[in-house]
């Protein structure tokens, strides 16, 4: 039997997957280990957003070669999907596996022997046609929440995105597999379940019809037992309908915080983008979550420099996210990506104005957080408490997602408390004076 160990990069998609491949290896036998506990076998799960994907695998392989020489390497993920060539030329990368085949790495790993030097990596990756197949997946025991996937692929051609060709087609798990696997992950007392997925909002797809819906999948998950809260981890602003902003609003379960991709606040750039809505629409989501949540954290994801824009196109996003009332940025810089359309847009942003812009909104997103962690200052919130301690201190978030420190307790841990808000600390984390139930003290 063999220890294995995970490194995974990216988005919390990759980090489900990594953890229902680490228990594959376990149902096996195998023995799942910390990257530096000498193990016999590396996975490497790559993400192909930033355009250091290269940089970040090598580094990876060569700290791997480091901690056992002889161990056998295996890359996984968006990145060997779209390079695998380019990967297997890696030294110490024994094998590359594609997006339909990285699931069958425990059944397939006996089979491979370890590259000697000079030789190229074995790869297995079919044309992304091929990943049409749906793997339930989840991550346990790695963080007090689990990330649940329930979709995989995207069917939208963002001129920007390699996604659709690392990941295929847009498809979902079953409303029955999913709430199966939420009582699952119920029964190890895990209290937050984060619903993951490229484009979880278009769930319902199986084998290129549409089955069923987003809004049936949370109307589902809302009675299941013994989860005492879902977080939805993005959604696209045009698939986010009242009907899902209004049953968030009144569901006994699901947090008040929603991450909404906009990308642009330019309707001339959201056109280049090829995004599927104009800035009014995304208003018009804002207004009305506000309008049935006060309290609700809303967040955004923006690219800065992409092709065409303009000084004049970027500080018309800036504006609008200034005067939206959201509470705070993921700020992205944009990068060229290869077979992307991307790339045919003129004109193209120097990479200094890029940086430059990147830095403004990111100086916007920490005023948008203070601001909406001054308006939660007095009232109360039900914080989840992390296994994760800074200067003597213990966090946890908030159903709307606000950032919490209190004095550390173990009786605390992966325990939900109710908390009232007293004042923002020097790290920008929210500080509580008094726990219902539990006086801590400072």
């Amino acid at each position: 039997m063999k220890k294995v160990a995970f490194y995974t990069l990216g988005c919390k998609l990759n980090y489900s997957e990594s953890s229902s491949i680490g228990r594959m290896f376990a149902q096996k036998g195998h023995t799942k280990v910390e990257f530096n506990e000498n193990p016999d076998i590396f996975i490497i799960n790559t993400c192909s957003v930033t355009e250091n994907a290269d940089k970040k695998c090598r580094k990876i392989v060569r700290e791997a070669q480091k901690i056992n020489p002889d161990g056998y390497v295996a890359i996984i993920g968006c990145y060997a999907q779209l390079k695998p060539k380019e990967i297997s030329e890696i030294p110490g990368v024994d094998v590359v596996l594609g997006a339909a085949e990285k699931f069958r790495l425990a059944d397939l790993i006996d089979t491979f022997e370890k590259t000697t030097s000079g030789q190229p990596a074995h790869v297995i990756a079919s044309h992304i046609d091929q990943a049409i197949e749906y793997h339930t997946s989840y991550s346990l025991n790695d963080r007090t929440r689990t990330f649940l996937k329930v979709q995989d692929g995207c069917d939208y051609p963002c001129a920007y995105c390699t996604i659709p060709l690392a990941r295929g087609k847009s498809r979902s798990d079953t409303i029955e597999n999913v709430v199966k696997a939420a009582r699952e992950i119920a029964a190890r007392d895990v209290k937050e379940i984060v619903l993951t997925g490229v484009n979880i909002g278009d769930f319902g797809l199986q084998n290129g019809e549409r089955k069923e819906t987003f809004l049936e999948l949370i109307q589902a998950l809302d009675e299941v037992e013994g989860i005492e809260r879902f977080r939805i981890s993005s959604i696209e602003p045009n698939l986010l309908t009242d009907e899902i902003i209004t049953f968030v609003a009144q569901s006994k379960r699901f947090a008040p915080h929603f991450h909404i991709p906009l990308q642009s606040g330019s309707n001339k750039i959201l056109g280049l983008m090829k995004r599927r809505y104009k800035r009014e629409l995304y208003v018009e989501r804002v207004v009305r979550i506000k309008e049935l949540m006060p309290d609700c954290c809303i967040g955004v994801d923006v690219i800065v420099g992409h092709p065409g824009e303009t000084q004049e196109h970027f500080e018309e996003t800036y504006q609008f996210l200034n005067e939206l009332d959201v509470s705070y940025l993921h700020v992205f810089t944009y990068s060229e990506r290869e077979n992307t359309a991307a790339l045919a847009i003129r004109p193209i942003v120097p990479k200094n104005l890029r940086a430059e812009r990147s830095k403004m909104l990111h100086i916007l997103s920490e005023k948008k957080k203070r601001f909406f962690y001054e308006t939660q200052i007095g009232k109360t919130g039900k914080v989840l408490f992390e296994d994760e301690i800074q200067d003597g201190q213990m966090l946890g978030f908030t159903e709307n997602y606000v950032r919490v420190a209190v004095k550390y307790d173990p009786l605390l841990i992966n325990e939900t408390k109710e908390v009232r808000y007293d004042y923002i600390n020097t790290e920008s984390l929210m500080e509580v004076s008094e726990i219902h139930e539990e006086i801590l003290a400072h």
